[in-house]
């Protein structure tokens, strides 16, 4: 009678295991390669729909403060609406791009101030988002018309603003011409103040601008490194894993080398 042991694995025992592995390792490369086309296509699209500018001056302020970087939106001159904060060029003001609130578009007439307020169409508008005491420092002006194909644009700080109340002895009353708009202000980005407020004062004389994509193209950006980084982790622990299952299903005193744990005895 033999004495010969003899050792045997259990049904799939290792290809168990060297499969969860590879399943592993194909997660592991499919979250990163999803997670690098998020991560490009959000920064490419920002890219695409974004400028970024420094604004020099306190003329925003509260809303933008001097040297704060903010992210605006390239739009059609034809989308620009009233309490839109745009970046516009008119070397009739200065050869750089500047960056103010439209109060009213072609064919409104805009005065201050009764009451305090900035006054469009006979309608007193509120502006929540002026300083504390803008009231103090409104300057009047008389009521002006603007001309169709143009803007009038005030700054959010009205006591220091060079805007349209600097230019009304110029030929076209302060107005500046809709085709000099570049964009318009989305979000200030430094500090991280976040999307600009919306200016629900003006609802009343139309519809307002809607918000432009920078929320979808900040969740790419985040998802996608999400994925990059998650991914970039699962392969290693998904190998760990399968390794510490391959060692934990091997019966007791299988052997580690071919043979190795064969003995003949007659």
């Amino acid at each position: 009678m033999s004495g010969r042991s003899t050792t045997h694995n259990a049904p799939g025992g290792d290809r168990g295991p060297a499969a969860a592995g590879r399943t592993g390792r194909r997660l592991s490369g499919l979250a990163v390669a999803l997670g690098m086309v998020l991560f490009l296509g959000g920064f490419v699209w920002g890219a695409i729909v974004y400028r970024p500018y420094t604004v020099p001056t306190t003329s925003m302020a509260p809303t933008i403060g001097a040297g704060d970087r903010v992210l605006a939106q390239r739009v059609d001159d034809a989308d620009v609406r009233r309490g839109d904060v745009v970046v516009f060029r008119d070397e009739n003001w200065a050869d750089v791009p500047i960056i103010k609130r439209v109060v009213a578009v072609g064919g409104d007439t805009v005065s201050c101030c009764d009451n305090g307020r900035l006054k469009v169409n006979g309608k007193e508008i509120d502006e929540p988002y002026l300083p504390r005491d803008a009231v103090a420092g409104l300057s009047t002006f008389p009521a002006v018309t603007v001309p169709e194909g143009r803007l009038f644009l005030l700054g959010d700080e009205r006591s220091g603003s060079v805007d349209s109340t600097a230019h009304l002895t110029d030929a076209a009353n302060g107005t500046v011409a809709r085709s000099a708009v570049q964009a318009r202000v989305d979000a200030v980005v430094w500090p991280m103040d976040g999307m600009l407020p919306a200016p629900t004062g003006f609802r009343e004389l139309g519809s307002l601008s809607s918000p432009g994509p920078l929320p979808a193209v900040v969740a790419m950006i985040a998802g996608g490194a999400v994925l990059v980084l998650a991914g970039a982790a699962y392969g290693p622990l998904a190998q760990r894993a399968a390794a510490s299952r391959a060692r934990a299903a091997k019966p007791a005193g299988t052997a580690d080398r071919p043979g190795a744990g064969a003995s003949g005895g007659r």
